[in-house]
């Protein structure tokens, strides 16, 4: 069985902002963070952090669009205008300020042992990337990142050597909103860099995204999907 809830997380600057928490039957367990694609905490999101509890984690999504419109939510392509509009308001100095103020609260969770990896979806593809690169509590980064079709992770490419835990990408080879190029810019930055390792699917954008059905592509999302479980039983429960 899996409970959830919604945590209240204090920003460095003092404000507070909520993460939707998911959490195993039985604990404590390693926790993963849960980056939102640009349609904020929606059923996908929630329904994605229900998975991870499901398989033995402590989840917890926190609203990265909070200092914009708290609790903003949609859920396909028709909710697209608005979230690129929030996407462009986003101060990403004060996203990253705001995941490193979230992996402290689950670290100091008591339903968490500790070890803590991070998975984002689009938007927070390039918001994983940036949790593995900046976030760090008492000098203690990230013990395993997943990106998923971060298009923002192009521009940050010089973060890549602050990386010090593993980290998985998957990408669509069909994505209309990140190049082959782009792609293949990634996994050069990533050569010879242990434990990274790019993933690419026949598959467009978003593909993991079961509320989006012109988007969602079932085989590549299982696939992507098993792969992430697997990634993270690897690195954070040893």
């Amino acid at each position: 069985m899996v409970s959830s809830h919604y945590e209240k997380i204090t920003a460095a600057d003092g404000g507070v902002f909520d993460a939707f928490c998911a959490v195993p039957e039985t604990g404590p367990a390693p926790g993963v963070l849960i980056f939102q694609e640009i349609f904020g905490v929606n059923d996908n999101i929630r329904g994605l952090a229900e998975r991870l509890a499901a398989a033995g984690y402590v989840a917890l999504a926190p609203d990265m669009f909070w200092r914009i419109e708290p609790r903003f939510e949609r859920k396909d392509e028709s909710g697209m205008a608005d979230g690129f509009e929030r996407v462009h308001q986003l101060d990403f100095q004060l996203a990253g300020s705001d995941i490193t103020a979230t992996l402290a609260h689950m670290r100091a969770m008591p339903a968490c042992d500790g070890k803590v990896g991070g998975v984002g979806f689009c938007l927070g593809g390039t918001l994983a990337y940036l949790f593995a690169a900046t976030s760090r509590v008492d000098g203690q980064g990230p013990n395993a990142a997943v990106s998923y079709y971060g298009s923002g992770i192009n521009g940050m490419l010089g973060l890549a050597e602050q990386i010090e835990c593993p980290i998985l990408f998957h990408y669509g080879d069909r994505d209309p909103y990140i190049p082959a190029e782009d792609i293949d810019a990634v996994e050069q930055a990533m050569a010879g860099r242990p434990n990274a390792t790019v993933h690419r699917y026949d598959a467009g954008h978003a593909f993991s995204n079961w509320d989006a059905p012109s988007m969602y592509e079932e085989t590549s999302a299982r696939v992507a999907w098993d792969r992430t479980i697997e990634f993270f039983d690897e690195h954070l429960r040893h």
